[in-house]
């Protein structure tokens, strides 16, 4: 059996070592653009600051991937899905075959339509060549502006800054981190952010990159005007369809897969942030991890293995500030009447804690600069727990959340 991977990322890393494992002996084969091994996206931010060397981004090294069968080919891409031959074309124009097929290309850098931003200056961050391209640029730059105030955003921020750089976050929407935070838990972050050095403006919508032969600002809609001499444009990803549009594969705004990431054709899966399941594009590291285990095991023959979509759940430091976001964290619109919010802010210690019930269990939370609650709140979310007896005290300083476990 000859298993194909078209991207390296989290996605097409985990399903390269489920299926070394599920069917021992059969070949690997990844393809990546990238020269790169796999690395986790998340961790770029810290390599931009210099935190972090390529030795200790690596997941593992070369003859880690070659012990177990796994053939990466780095610097490769992939040009062409020829489905009823069940094959690829190389950019160099060698083909080869395949039994099976996982796309896991992942998504590329949105850059919205903003009027210059194909100046020298202006950067993305989605590679660890971006890293390299900001690294070398910040040098002769002063100050920096972030266009988008989301999880990337703003760690890419904390990075300039320690490159030495001013820097300021410029957010389209009222709050920062509009899908992990509600408006009072953004208020909270936002205040702790600046007291880091980090300007934040929200609600300023960008309109042009000033300057000439590179970076001298950017202009916001209201007409306000900001100094910089680097702009890092994060205002999201968008799925790298491409390839499967051509191949002929059914398409919206990521590659369509069922519940067993099977594609519109046959012996062609998808997972990560190129895959739409059930009309949605996840676009987490969780979400990667489990389509990706779910489609190695169907690609080995198991029938049983299904996906059925993914909680939310992000936890991890913002600046240097400990967040988890899980689950129903803001009610949709018309249904408030469903749920039971409970909230406790301390501004002054950074803390914002959020809890949201349901039927008498928490379904969602916020947790702001309070690590220590994150594991029994999140047991408590997944064993669906009735903890309508202890509403009155379960934010208290004092209460014991795993008494209820």
């Amino acid at each position: 059996m000859n298993f194909t991977i078209i991207g390296n990322g989290v996605a097409g890393n985990t399903a390269a070592l489920a299926l070394s494992r599920l069917v021992p002996g059969a070949r690997v084969d990844v393809y990546a653009a990238e020269a790169h091994p796999y690395y986790p996206r998340p961790l770029l931010p810290e390599f931009l600051a210099g935190e972090l060397d390529l030795e200790h981004l690596y997941f593992k090294p070369l003859s880690w991937y070659a012990g177990r069968s796994i053939a990466l080919h780095l610097g490769v891409p992939v040009v062409a899905i020829i489905l009823q031959e069940h094959r690829i074309t190389l950019a160099d124009g060698t083909k080869a075959g395949y039994d099976r097929l996982l796309l896991a290309a992942g998504g590329q850098a949105w850059v919205p339509p903003i009027r210059g931003a194909d100046k020298p200056g202006v950067f993305t961050l989605r590679t660890v060549d971006d890293a390299l391209a900001i690294q070398s640029y910040a040098r002769r730059a002063r100050r920096a502006i972030v266009i988008g105030g989301g999880l990337l955003g703003l760690e890419a921020a904390r990075a300039l800054r320690v490159l030495g750089l001013q820097v300021k976050v410029v957010e389209f929407l009222p709050r920062l981190l509009p899908r992990q935070l509600d408006a009072e838990g953004a208020a909270v972050l936002q205040g702790l952010i600046e007291g880091r050095g980090i300007e934040v403006m929200v609600d300023a919508a960008a309109e042009e990159i000033l300057g000439a032969d590179g970076v001298t600002g950017l202009r916001l809609k209201d007409g306000r005007e900001i100094e910089g001499e680097l702009v890092l444009v994060s205002t999201g990803i968008r799925s790298n369809v491409a390839l499967a549009r051509e191949a002929g594969l059914e398409v919206n705004h990521g590659v369509v897969v069922d519940e067993h990431l099977r594609t519109s054709a046959a012996d062609v899966y998808a997972a990560g942030d190129v895959a739409e399941f059930d009309a949605r594009v996840y676009g987490i590291v969780p979400a990667a991890i489990e389509q990706a285990r779910v489609a190695a095991a169907h690609m080995a023959g198991d029938e049983s293995a299904t996906y059925q979509g993914t909680v939310p759940f992000t936890t991890l430091k913002v600046t240097g500030i400990d967040l988890t976001s899980v689950g129903v964290i803001m009610p949709e619109e018309g249904r408030e009447a469903e749920y039971q919010e409970l909230r406790r802010t301390d501004g002054a210690q950074g803390l914002y804690r959020k809890l949201v019930l349901k039927d008498g269990c928490i379904v969602g939370a916020i947790l702001l600069g309070d690590k220590a609650r994150v594991g029994p709140v999140t047991q408590l979310i997944n064993r669906s727990v009735d903890v309508s007896a202890h509403v009155e005290r379960l934010l208290d300083d004092d209460f014991d959340l795993k008494s209820l476990l």
